[in-house]
């Protein structure tokens, strides 16, 4: 298993936590994810032979937020 921290922007309320939240534990391979308003983060713990730091971006930019470098 590997954790990343990515840099969410965009998310203005619990309902955008909520909303990141599940769109990052509905990719295949994620285990876990745990995604904070202030600062606007997700630690993300997947496993790397299912999945990837870029899909997970994708997942995050498919629900409307962007990802910082």
């Amino acid at each position: 298993m590997e954790t990343v921290k990515l840099d969410v922007q965009g998310m203005t309320c619990q309902g955008c936590v909520a909303s990141v939240t599940r769109v990052l534990k509905a990719v295949p391979g994620v285990t876990d994810a745990a995604v904070t308003l202030q600062p606007g983060a997700a630690t993300v713990t997947f496993d790397p032979a299912r999945t990837n730091v870029a899909a997970l971006g994708t997942a995050i930019r498919d629900a409307g937020y962007d990802v910082g470098a």
